[in-house]
Order: structure tokens, then sequence, then C-alpha cells
């Protein structure tokens, strides 16, 4: 698989990871379909979600593969009023990757980073390498580092 700019930012700054390829199924990017095919609990790989917020403007969060984000958290921890989801066909424009392979690694634009806390309950997370059938294993110290990100309280359990 060739190396994405997710991967080269992480050699220039000399953080160590690993790659994990997996077999896409366009019809279910879930991140619990992606656990699974990479041999780890959803609660350990990472979704990165974009929002907008009313105040702030955009910003990523980074939460639990079988959670949810909590906007109201993510408004709380990004200083707006109320946050939302960005539109799919803004995706790609946005950040410069397809749904499914968006990682706060080398977006087209730096944009603030929020990542849920039970980040930091794990020695080693998954997040997306920047294309879709290719995970980042990090540790999640060094992936906080890379991407500035600002640790909250900001995912809930589904349903």
């Amino acid at each position: 698989m060739a190396k994405t700019n997710a991967c080269r930012i992480l050699e220039q700054m000399g953080i160590p990871f690993r790659t994990r390829e997996y077999e896409v199924d366009p019809d279910d990017l879930s991140a619990e379909t992606v656990a699974a095919k990479v041999g780890m609990p959803p609660e350990q790989v990472f979704k990165t979600l974009v929002v907008h917020g009313d105040r702030h403007g955009h910003a990523v969060a980074v939460v639990p593969g079988s959670w949810e984000l909590d906007l109201k958290a993510l408004a709380k921890a990004t200083g707006d009023r109320k946050v939302e989801m960005i539109h799919l066909k803004d995706v790609q424009p946005l950040t410069g990757y397809v749904r499914g392979g968006v990682t706060a690694l080398g977006m087209k634009k730096a944009f603030p980073v929020y990542v849920d806390e039970t980040f930091e309950l794990w020695d080693l997370v998954c997040v997306s390498g920047g294309l879709r059938g290719l995970q980042i294993e990090i540790a999640p110290a060094d992936y906080l580092r890379a991407v500035g990100a600002n640790v909250a309280e900001i995912a809930r359990p589904k349903g």
C-alpha cells in the first residue's frame, strides 16, 4: 500500500507506528467493521469526525469506534454554543480525505483536535491512516503530540 501523508508526518516527527491494512467494503465503513478486520476491540479503534461550531468554526473529534460523539460535550470543550457534523459532500474538499479515510494527520488545514478521554486508557490505539483500508497503530501519547490534541470527555456509548 502507498505511504500516506499521515505516515510521512509521523516518520518526519520520529514517532513510532505500525500500519494495519484491511479489505474495504464500500457499503460498510463503520468503525466496528474496521475494528473486526484489524483484530482490535472497537473501543480501541478511533474514528475521526469533523464538525463546525457556531463560534469557532471547524474542529476535529476523535472518538471510540463503538461510541458516538456527544455534540453538547464537544461544544463545551470547543467554546461553541453548538456544533454540528459537517455535510458528507464537504468532507473531502475540507480535509483532503474521503469518508472512511479521514485522519487528523495532514488535513488540508490544521483544525483544533479534540480526542475523547478514553483514548488514554490504551497502550495502543488505531486511527485512520488517511486512506480507506489503512489504519495506523500508535501509542496514544504519540498521537496526541503529533496532532496537538486536546483531551476531553466528548463521547458516549451508543444508544
